[in-house]
């Protein structure tokens, strides 16, 4: 049985998800551990989700999970004011390894999320099935800080651009049609409910047209046809054509420079294409499918929750909060990612607001708190559970990201 710890600070061990996406050295290298049989590592998973909750070090050397040491003593983790407007923690840090690209996506509103979890409860169908759509009752807002060149599509694109962009197509001239005479409801509700016989017709001049030019590597990144090639040569099988190809074309093709934030609320269809990236989000796994993905698509779930409008891409500023502390504002009530930088040798005295986990992406720190001391270095992460008084020492030049919620 659990006991309370007398400690409030600790090492933190996240999860590793291996998805078919992930890139094979990135995240290894992060955490410093070996990859002899070239597995995926896409994801590295920093909180209390079930379905992967990070572990804590004890002070007796012990691990437990995170998930359950906050439920066993949820008042001195989270604190009164988070405890009582989540019950939980809130929000779930992640690091992206993307190498293949991501499926097009959309994550529900925390009403619609919370409706269709016990509506597939009542149906009786498993939280581990494949074909379940909600894994849990949340929303899934969620903001990416880049760590080097990243791209993604995200929302539809403007008007104008979109015309221009379908003009611009042989192959997809018919749809400034469709969308002139309806909107972005119905064009998008076209290709993704198009027959597949139909998708494959369409699509196919276009492959055949632009994938030679990528193997020859004469496309460039900036280009959609490029994203829209290697779509194809990942996703496509024989006879079946992957519509999410469609949406290369339809959404805004962003490229985030490192240190640039951006942030997909609910409705917002996008899909990630390369990159690796620093994720917080609210503490959920609920993602609805369109294409370009071997798992389980369910359009008819994704067009429920499609907010149809126009999207102008825009990149999050960080905000100073004093000399070495920045973050980037957001919406969402659940979380708030901050950026720590500290040169050797500066020391930086902190005292938790409920509980906030952070991760160093470069150098290393020393975390005192009373007779509590450790080291964390590139890589490594460590926890601080509500009022929490501790010291942050850089050893080495350091940069580190925080994981909080607003209050």
């Amino acid at each position: 049985m659990l006991q309370p710890d007398k400690n409030k600070v600790f090492k933190l061990h996240g999860k590793t998800m291996h998805y078919a996406w992930g890139g094979l050295s990135f995240i290894p290298h992060l955490l410093h551990i070996g990859n002899k049989e070239k597995r995926p590592f896409a994801e590295y998973w920093m909180g209390a989700h079930p379905n992967a909750s990070a572990e804590i070090i004890l002070s007796n050397g012990e691990k437990a999970e995170l998930n359950e040491y906050i439920k066993s003593f949820p008042g001195q983790t989270l604190g009164k004011e988070v405890l009582k407007k989540f019950g939980s923690l809130p929000y779930l840090l992640k690091i992206l390894d993307v190498k293949d690209m991501l499926s097009i996506q959309v994550h529900p509103s925390k009403e619609n999320a919370a409706n269709e979890f016990a509506e597939e409860n009542k149906r009786g169908v498993p939280l581990n099935a494949p074909h379940r759509n909600y894994k849990d009752s949340n929303h899934k807002p969620e903001l990416m800080l880049a760590l080097g060149d990243f791209w993604l599509l995200h929302g539809f694109k403007p008007k104008n651009k979109l015309i221009t962009a379908l003009q611009g197509i042989p192959e997809l001239k018919f749809l400034t049609t469709v969308f002139a005479q309806g909107s972005y409801r119905e064009l998008y509700k076209t290709v993704m409910e198009m027959d597949q016989g139909m998708v494959n017709e369409i699509l196919q001049p276009l492959i055949d047209r632009i994938a030679p030019a990528y193997q020859r590597h004469e496309l460039q990144k900036g280009d959609e046809n490029f994203w829209a090639a290697r779509a194809a040569l990942t996703y496509n099988e024989p006879g079946r054509i992957d519509r999410g190809i469609f949406s290369v074309y339809l959404f805004n093709l962003v490229h985030l420079i490192k240190g640039e934030v951006i942030f997909q609320g609910a409705g917002l269809p996008h899909a990630y294409l390369e990159g690796q990236n620093v994720e917080l989000m609210a503490n959920s796994d609920n993602v609805l499918r369109g294409g370009l993905t071997p798992k389980h698509i369910n359009v008819h779930e994704l067009l429920k929750h499609v907010k149809f409008e126009e999207t102008v891409p825009g990149i999050i500023h960080e905000k100073k909060d004093g000399p070495h502390l920045a973050y980037y504002p957001t919406p969402a009530p659940d979380f708030r990612l901050s950026k720590i930088e500290l040169e050797k040798n500066d020391g930086l005295n902190c005292k938790a607001a409920s509980a906030e986990i952070f991760v160093v992406m470069r150098g290393n720190i020393q975390i005192k708190e009373s007779a509590n001391v450790f080291q964390c270095s590139t890589g490594e992460a460590f926890i601080s559970f509500n009022n929490a008084l501790f010291e942050m020492l850089a050893t080495e030049d350091a940069e580190v990201y925080k994981a909080s919620v607003p209050i």
